[in-house]
C-alpha cells in the first residue's frame, strides 16, 4: 500500500463527498478519480478493470439521481408535464446565469414558470416549485448514501 498514493486518494474522497453538498465540486467523479490515482501509486493491484468499470456505472448513477430527484420532486407535488420540463430547462440555464446557486433555484424557478404556463394558479406553482427543491434534497442524501458506498467498496477491494 502506497502512503502517498492513499493520502490524495483520501483527499479527492474527502473533496467528492463535500461536493455533494457543493455543486462546485463533481462529487463522485473526485471520488473515481481518487480511486484511479491511488491505482497508478499501487500499479493497479487489487483494482481490476472491472472495479473501475463498476465504479463508473455508479458515477453515471450518481448523476441519474441528480437529474430525477427534481424531476420526481416537480411530479409527487402536482407538478404536470410543463413543471418537469420547466424544472430540467431551470437548472441548466440556472447553472449557466447564477453559477453553483442555479442547480437549486433554477429548477425552482422553471418548475413555477412550466406551472404558471399552465395556467395552474401561483399557489399551486409555488407548490410544485418546493417540490423540486424536497426532490434535490432527497437526491442530495441519496447521492451521499451512494458515495459511501463507493468509498466502502475501494477500501473493502484494497
Amino acid at each position: 500500500m502506497s502512503f502517498a498514493g492513499m493520502a490524495i486518494a483520501v483527499v479527492f474522497f474527502t473533496a467528492g463527498i463535500i461536493g455533494t453538498f457543493l455543486p462546485v465540486l463533481p462529487g463522485a467523479p473526485l471520488i473515481w478519480l481518487g480511486m484511479l490515482i491511488y491505482g497508478f501509486f499501487v500499479k493497479f493491484a487489487n483494482l481490476s478493470w472491472l472495479f473501475f468499470v463498476g465504479q463508473g456505472l455508479v458515477v453515471a448513477l450518481v448523476f441519474l439521481i441528480d437529474y430525477l430527484a427534481g424531476v420526481w420532486g416537480a411530479k409527487r407535488y402536482g407538478g404536470s408535464r410543463a413543471a418537469v420540463w420547466g424544472s430540467v430547462l431551470g437548472g441548466i440555464i440556472g447553472i449557466w446565469l447564477l453559477g453553483p446557486f442555479g442547480l437549486i433555484f433554477g429548477p425552482f424557478i422553471g418548475a413555477v414558470l412550466g406551472e404558471l404556463y399552465r395556467k395552474s394558479d401561483l399557489n399551486k406553482a409555488f407548490q410544485v416549485g418546493i417540490g423540486t427543491i424536497i426532490g434535490f434534497m432527497g437526491g442530495t442524501i441519496l447521492k451521499l448514501v451512494v458515495e459511501v458506498l463507493m468509498i466502502i467498496w475501494f477500501f473493502t477491494v484494497i
